[in-house]
């Protein structure tokens, strides 16, 4: 009976042991200020990147509930709404609307309107700021190509472990790389800007 007690706490313990951790996330911010979020910060000088850990709780806020449309125009009852998607099909058959019945309903009237000049004015804002921000991110990336120097870079003196050179190196062309995609999401935001 002992003996059984005994194997069954050892079990328990070993589960306790092996049972996996919560992951950490980290917030890691560059020299330059690039901010990355990970799960496993890379190695190397404090100087060169500032991790802390990330609070990882996390808050869950419910949906609001869906309104039922109102009839159509030719008096017609609406078609009930379909339940959100989840693991299960719907227990119900839910409707779709017709083709010709209503596709959205019309935004109320006490919805807050912005009048052309002052839209003219946001938007010309919004353009000198994503301008600002191309031309930052454009200099970036002309000074992290000029330090990648086409995949070799200068080896430092605290990387004597070749290793830690191929690290930097992977770790520049993950920058470069980031850097060139927000030049492209900056390059589209402007495009997107009416003028």
């Amino acid at each position: 009976m002992i003996r059984h007690l005994r194997r069954l706490g050892l079990m328990v313990g070993l589960t306790l042991i092996a049972a996996p951790a919560p992951a950490q996330i980290y917030r890691c911010e560059s020299a330059s200020g690039v901010i990355e979020y990970t799960n496993a910060p890379a190695p190397g000088p404090a100087t060169e990147r500032q991790c802390r850990v990330v609070d990882a709780s996390i808050t869950v806020i419910p949906a609001p509930k869906p309104v039922a449309p109102k009839a159509g125009a030719a008096g017609a009852p609406a078609a009930p709404i379909p339940p959100a998607p989840g693991p299960f099909p719907p227990t119900g058959a839910t409707q779709r609307p017709a083709a010709g019945g209503p596709a959205a309903a019309a935004p109320p009237a006490a919805f807050p309107k912005v009048d052309t000049s002052a839209q003219r004015t946001l938007d010309g804002d919004r353009r000198r700021i994503l301008e600002d921000e191309l031309r930052k991110e454009e200099a970036r990336l002309a000074e992290l190509r000029t330090a990648f120097n086409n995949g070799e870079p200068e080896r430092r003196g605290d990387e004597r472990n070749y290793l830690k050179y191929l690290e930097r190196v992977q770790r520049m062309r993950e920058d470069i790389g980031r850097a060139e995609s927000n030049i492209v999401s900056i390059r589209q935001e402007l495009a997107a800007i009416r003028n």
